[in-house]
């Protein structure tokens, strides 16, 4: 099952797609999002790995897209968001499902136009990042339950791989005991 996995990351490698990695908590999306990016023409630039659920609404804007300095209480030099840190690299999103409202438009808004603001300056900025997004939730189910944006999902979901559960490749413990052994 993980050579389907690993057929995919090299097909999509160097795809300018998002890609949407779906799986159960603990099932290494992050680590196949690295293989995608370090397989790709982006590998000599950043990659950047976000956790979306680990960012509150306020400072969301500040960590993804950055700040100038003075733009709020405590804003005292000017910040690079994860966005423009990646440059030509990639920006990994885990659980991209977390996001509040708020958040999953301004994700859509750069995703469509591919330029971000800074918070606290005029100065639209260009993206050439790759968007990778990763979530334990199943996103179609809440598109229909109205908890995620139909437009964002359409938008990362360019390309998806599934990473099944351990419990389902039982066969790859043999190779995963004695490496973390």
């Amino acid at each position: 099952k993980m050579d389907e996995v690993a057929r995919l990351v090299t097909l999509y490698a160097n795809e300018p797609l998002s890609v949407w990695i779906t799986g159960e908590s603990g099932t290494g999306k992050e680590l196949v999002a690295q293989a995608l990016h370090l397989l790709s023409r982006k590998a000599a630039s950043p990659f950047n790995a976000v956790n979306c659920a680990a960012l509150s609404s306020t400072l969301m804007d500040s960590e993804l897209f950055g700040h100038q300095r003075g733009a709020f209480t405590g804003a005292m030099a000017d910040h690079v968001g994860h966005f423009e840190r990646a440059k030509d690299g990639t920006v990994f999103l885990d659980e991209i499902a977390s996001l509040s409202p708020d958040g999953q438009a301004k994700m859509l808004r750069v995703l469509e136009e591919r330029k971000i603001r800074r918070v606290g300056d005029a100065v639209m900025r260009d993206v050439h990042c790759r968007i990778i997004v990763a979530t334990h939730q199943d996103l179609t189910a809440d598109v229909a339950n109205g908890a995620f944006r139909n437009d964002l999902l359409h938008r990362v979901a360019g390309l998806v791989i599934h990473i099944p559960p351990l419990r389902d490749r039982l066969e790859d413990l043999e190779v995963l005991v004695p490496h973390l052994l």
